[in-house]
């Protein structure tokens, strides 16, 4: 993974700078031509570029691809949430309307044939869900581990005892290694998970606008989440294929590495061949000549 850079973005609720990160496969995986597919990765509801870890880069030399990592802001290297600021209800429909088609514009993804596939995690699943629905033709597919289409108590109970674990014990530690301003990464996700008006916060009615392939992933044991949100996208958008990872929590990336990377290349694999041009396979054909 190559080191961090920074673009500048003009939002809707001010001027931020964006931490990211582009990933070029290493090792066999090197020689993969440059059109290779491109990944972009959103991290969850209390990530970042760092907090990823190596998971990005062990994927993108497993599959051959090109990635691109970035820290949402409020997260990571990015700028942090004001102090005084409390995102709304919508804050994920923003995240997907506004700040990722301007990061994307902004390194020119999506220009021509380019388009990316969305590898979401959590929030940023959910995040992905929603753009791919807006930007029907600009996504290639969603890989979304871990999603959230709805708000279910057992979410709203984990998220407390996050809250509590933050306050009480050595989680702010941990967690300040992922980010210059922790508090603003953890209240920023946590009060608006919390808040009153987020409890009635959805986003199936979008999901019937989803038109490139989907998988849906999630661990049996979720602590975030139940079967109801994976479930919820394949009754909504037909084309969705369902992962279930056996014991295995919110974090797949994490818990069961090798079951999500062997799942989700598969899954791109067959669906970049399905929609290649037929002029490639003319090319290829003309090659072997």
């Amino acid at each position: 993974m190559t080191h961090a850079s920074f673009v500048e973005l003009a939002l809707a609720r001010g001027n931020v700078r964006l931490e990211y990160r582009w990933i070029t496969p290493t090792g066999r995986a090197a020689a993969q031509p440059p059109d290779a597919p491109l990944v972009v990765f959103l991290h969850e509801g209390l990530g970042s570029v760092a907090m990823w870890r190596d998971y990005p880069q062990r994927f993108c030399d497993a599959g051959g691809y090109r990635g691109l990592v970035y820290s949402r802001p409020g997260y990571g290297r990015s700028t942090p949430r004001p102090a005084a600021e409390r995102w709304p209800a919508t804050f994920m429909h923003e995240q997907a309307s506004d700040v990722l088609p301007q990061l994307l514009a902004a390194l020119r993804v999506g220009v021509g044939v380019d388009r990316p596939w969305l590898f979401g995690h959590s929030d940023g699943a959910s995040i992905a869900l929603i753009h791919a629905a807006m930007h029907a033709d600009a996504v290639a597919g969603v890989i979304a581990v871990a999603p959230h289409i709805i708000v279910e108590p057992l979410s709203l109970h984990s998220i407390r005892l996050a809250r509590d674990a933050y306050a009480t014990g050595d989680f702010r530690t941990r967690l300040a290694r992922h980010h210059d301003d922790v508090d603003s990464a953890f209240y920023g996700w946590n009060d608006a998970w919390l808040a009153p008006a987020f409890a009635g916060w959805s986003i199936e009615p979008l999901l019937s606008a989803l038109r490139c392939p989907i998988l849906a992933v999630q661990g049996a044991d979720d602590e975030y989440g139940t079967l109801a949100q994976v479930d919820g996208i394949r009754r909504r958008a037909a084309q969705t294929e369902v992962v279930v990872i056996p014991a295995c929590g919110h974090s797949p990336h994490r818990d069961a590495p090798q079951a999500l990377t062997g799942a989700a290349i598969e899954f791109i694999t067959r669906h970049a061949l399905a929609t290649r041009p037929v002029n490639a396979f003319k090319e290829e054909c003309n090659d072997c000549s």
